[in-house]
């Protein structure tokens, strides 16, 4: 994407976890933005792994393991090196991933996926995979995740192996962030229903009103999911990226500006 003028020195708030921001933050920053870093959720591992652990040790019996988060990827290949379990065992199943972020996460350590879905949500994810009737799914994922995707494979008749991993749990607001926000922001960045919660939680017990910040920023969202999950929250998301990337949410931010300074 071309450098987009359209962000020099705009205010952007970064919400996403601090170890997956680092992308966001250096196309922010590569397009002239300000980013404020304000990590509102953190990624914590489940302490009970018994579950995953006896899922990978029959993993020749799973005709799919299927991927919906790079946190994911990086927890499974994590336990399965702690296993003695070549990651490399994965190529033997067919591997589905939600998006090319967390295909890359898998590649990164050497697994190609099998199949992404063309639009990049639970419900493309379950039809791309076509016929599943007896097949068994290891589904690793969020704790309180949405239902969509294991609903419709269990409908169509897959064995589904749904297991928590990981959960999303509150982080402590940075206080140089927090003098940032009361100053003014022009964009804040949602990219999951998780954070949307997260933030709308921290905004309301820093004493802030959510739908009516400082310097009344637009609400960008990664895609449809998240932006059903901030206008059920009370927001009104002004931002929807199409290609839900995190390059594909700057691309709808740019595109938001240019068409705000011309109106």
């Amino acid at each position: 994407m071309p450098t987009c003028r359209a962000l020099d020195g705009l205010r952007i708030l970064v919400t996403r976890p601090r170890n997956k921001a680092e992308r966001l933050i250096q196309a922010l920053n590569r397009h002239g933005a300000r980013p404020v870093i304000f990590p509102v959720i953190q990624i914590e591992p489940m302490a009970d792994h018994s579950k995953l652990d006896s899922a990978l040790a029959q993993l020749h019996q799973y005709a799919w393991v299927v991927f919906t988060s790079a946190n994911g990827v990086e927890l499974v290949c994590g336990r399965m090196e702690a296993l003695s379990i070549p990651v490399g065992n994965l190529a033997g199943q067919k591997v589905a991933c939600i998006g090319p972020a967390t295909a890359h996460a898998l590649e990164a350590l050497g697994v190609q996926a099998d199949l992404i879905p063309q639009e990049y949500v639970g419900e493309q994810l379950a039809e791309a995979m076509g016929e599943v009737a007896g097949a068994r799914v290891l589904l690793p994922r969020a704790e309180g995740g949405r239902r969509a995707l294991p609903d419709m494979l269990t409908e169509r008749g897959a064995l589904v192996d749904e297991i928590s991993i990981y959960r999303a749990v509150a982080e402590a607001p940075d206080p140089s962030a927090v003098a940032l926000i009361r100053k003014g922001l022009d964009v804040v960045t949602l990219t999951s229903p998780s954070v949307v919660r997260h933030f709308l939680t921290q905004m309301i017990n820093l004493g802030l009103d959510p739908f009516q910040l400082p310097g009344e920023p637009a609400m960008a969202c990664i895609g449809p999911i998240t932006s059903r999950a901030a206008t059920l929250a009370g927001f009104q998301p002004e931002i929807v990226a199409t290609t839900y990337t995190v390059d594909g949410l700057v691309e709808a931010i740019c595109r938001y500006i240019e068409m705000k300074a011309l109106a």
